[in-house]
């Protein structure tokens, strides 16, 4: 058996857990620079919509509800925590997102029993509430999960049944659309062929399924049957690009502030592409100004920085970043946003190419490199984003994102370090 965790409302969750007084009132969580609602409480649902504009919010709903900047680094810690305390009653587990993770239950004689005593668990460790999701499969774990969440009957934890007639019931109550993994591109194109209903796609001709979509959406098909055939692997593969991109606080022509937003993305680009195990071949540096400014001059320039080796360096990378900022950059426009991409990602472990004429690919500095990257991110990921960072790197007021409702950046690591006397 399988089951998935999914932290209920979980921004806002985390922002009540050090502030009680939000408990039961509307929350709504913004975007970058505070421009849109991407995350609601319950409370907030029926006041405003998902992706609403924070200014087209009414003034006397804005009265009633607590709008906060979104606060990353809070949120991260407090995933962390949640699933640090599932590892504690649950050895195999698989992180899907910041709020979701899947279970295997495999060796518990009693599956619910054990995942209402967890749900309760975490309740009380981290104040984070959660529901779960009992399946044989990933899929129909999602299913599961989805009705745990939206049933009070079931108190947040529901299994699956394995009675075909009730699994039958079950399943015509959820558009394909509802299905994990299939979008609503796919939905449509479902429609067509009459396959409105879970119901439906569990009774499709696999064959056909496979000729006209794809073989993961008949895996899929032979996950609702019960035969448990996806592997998260299948789901995330890497990346063949990486972008790191974020729009000014405000407007700015001021070249020293857009380069020290080039070297952040250009890091913080690296850091993931390290996190996957990939190297990139070039680096893409681009700038943009606002084309809903038409008095405005309009410039939006970008370019490709091949690397003179495949690398995951941030030095490396930084480098190309601020030499192709330096070849768009013209003075007399007011730009909004900056990006780095890095592109023709391939697998470390499986791309060995190099400058033969270059010292720095030689086998020596590329181990120094590695110990090097590998000791920043180990204590980024320890003591919190940018506690190591190349100089030079210096993320001031002047580009930084807009969060004027930013709670505090409250967090649970400091206890771990020993006490220094």
């Amino acid at each position: 058996m399988i089951g998935l965790i999914d932290c209920n409302n979980f921004y806002a969750s985390c922002e009540r857990v050090f502030n009680p007084k939000l408990e039961g009132k509307p929350i709504g969580i913004l975007s970058n620079n505070d421009g849109c609602v991407i995350a609601r409480s319950n409370e907030l649902k029926p006041l405003v919509a998902m992706g609403m504009p924070a200014y087209q919010i009414p003034s006397h709903i804005q009265k009633k509800i607590t709008l906060l900047s979104s606060n990353y680094e809070l949120y991260g810690d407090m995933s962390q925590r949640v699933f640090d305390t599932v590892r504690h009653y649950t050895a195999d587990i698989e992180l899907y997102s910041i709020d979701e993770a899947f279970i295997h239950l495999n060796g518990f004689s009693h599956a619910l029993n054990h995942c209402q005593n967890l749900k309760a668990i975490v309740k009380r460790d981290t104040g984070i509430p959660v529901s779960i999701g009992i399946a044989a499969t990933r899929t129909l774990a999602k299913l599961a999960n989805h009705i745990a969440k939206k049933q009070p009957i079931h108190q947040g934890v529901y299994c699956f049944p394995t009675d075909l007639e009730e699994k039958i019931t079950i399943l015509k109550q959820f558009s394909v659309a509802d299905i994990w993994g299939v979008g609503w591109r796919i939905a449509q194109r479902l429609k067509v062929l009459g396959i409105h209903t879970a119901w439906d796609l569990y009774q499709a001709n696999l064959k056909q399924i496979r000729q006209l979509f794809s073989v993961v959406l008949e895996r899929t098909v032979l996950e609702l049957r019960g035969i448990n055939c996806i592997e998260l692997d299948d789901l995330h593969t890497a990346k063949k690009n990486i972008m790191t991109s974020r729009s000014f606080g405000h407007l700015t022509n001021n070249l020293f502030d857009i380069q020290e937003a080039i070297r952040v993305h250009a890091s913080r680009g690296a850091e993931k592409l390290r996190k996957q195990k990939s190297v990139a071949n070039a680096v893409l540096v681009f700038l943009k100004t606002n084309r809903f400014r038409p008095e405005l001059a309009q410039y939006n320039p970008s370019v490709v920085v091949p690397l003179l080796s495949a690398s995951d360096d941030s030095r490396f990378i930084i480098h190309a970043a601020q030499k192709g900022l330096q070849s768009i950059y013209k003075p007399g426009f007011l730009f909004m946003k900056s990006g780095v991409m890095l592109l023709d990602l391939k697998t470390k472990d499986n791309y060995c190419q190099s400058d033969l004429f270059t010292a720095e690919t030689s086998a020596t500095e590329k181990h120094k490199s590695e110990q090097l990257m590998k000791t920043i991110d180990d204590i980024n990921q320890k003591m919190g984003k940018n506690t190591i960072h190349l100089g030079g790197i210096r993320q001031t007021a002047a580009w930084q994102i807009k969060r004027e409702r930013l709670s505090q950046r409250y967090t649970t690591r400091w206890d771990e370090l020993p006490l220094v006397k």
